[in-house]
């Protein structure tokens, strides 16, 4: 898969405005209840917050309020709607390849539906592991690997409903491929223990269709 930065950017930069609407009638509008419950797994209060491929910023915005929070993607686009939604979090553009930011600045960071369209992981996880403080908390969210619902919703509905609702398939063309290649729950574990980010607790929700696992510095 082509996961070049620029081309990344502009495939998000080009369906913003309709990303809410599309997640709604993607995931018949679980996408929301599923990242409240990985925000709950937290419990975090007053902490420094970072969100990496915030996107229109949901899981940002769900942190608690009493958090320092930082919402950082690379599509101005995408940050537009965040700060709409959201005005009380910090929403800046930037690379998770190169964050502008000091060691250890962060207690928690996390990154939702974003580690797989990022071409460099290994540079992306260095960078987070970086910026946390010891002891810090890392949590990743996405799609489960293996659900037959998930499977039949992402090969056969979403297709489907893209060319009613959208007139351009290919960045969700993308979206199907990206869910199907990218590693399983065990291939991520091991990928973030060798950026020494060691795994806490994991969990499954929506019957396995997503998936949370949350890691420690």
């Amino acid at each position: 898969m082509n996961k070049n930065p620029q081309k990344i950017k502009e495939m998000f930069n080009q369906i913003a405005k309709v990303y809410d609407i599309n997640n709604n009638l993607m995931s018949f509008g679980q996408h929301v209840r599923i990242k409240k419950q990985a925000v709950n797994f937290l419990n975090a209060h007053c902490a420094k917050v970072l969100d990496l491929c915030t996107g229109t910023g949901d899981i940002a915005g769900f942190i608690d309020k009493s958090c320092e929070v930082t919402g950082l993607d690379f599509s101005e686009k995408m940050l537009e709607i965040a700060r709409k939604k959201f005005p009380w979090v910090n929403f800046l553009e930037g690379d998770c390849t190169n964050l502008p930011f000091a060691d250890n600045s962060f207690d928690l960071v996390t990154i939702s539906f974003g580690l797989r369209n990022i071409e460099n992981y290994d540079k992306a996880l260095d960078e987070i592991c970086r910026v946390l403080k010891p002891n810090g908390l890392f949590m990743h969210l996405d799609f489960g690997k293996k659900n037959i619902l998930g499977d039949i919703l992402f090969d056969i509905i979403v297709p489907h409903l893209v060319k009613i609702f959208y007139k351009d398939s290919l960045p969700y063309e993308y979206l199907v491929k990206s869910k199907k290649l990218f590693f399983d729950e065990t291939a991520l574990v091991e990928l973030f223990e060798r950026h020494n980010l060691s795994l806490k607790e994991k969990h499954s929700m929506l019957f396995g269709g997503a998936s949370c696992q949350i890691c420690i510095k």
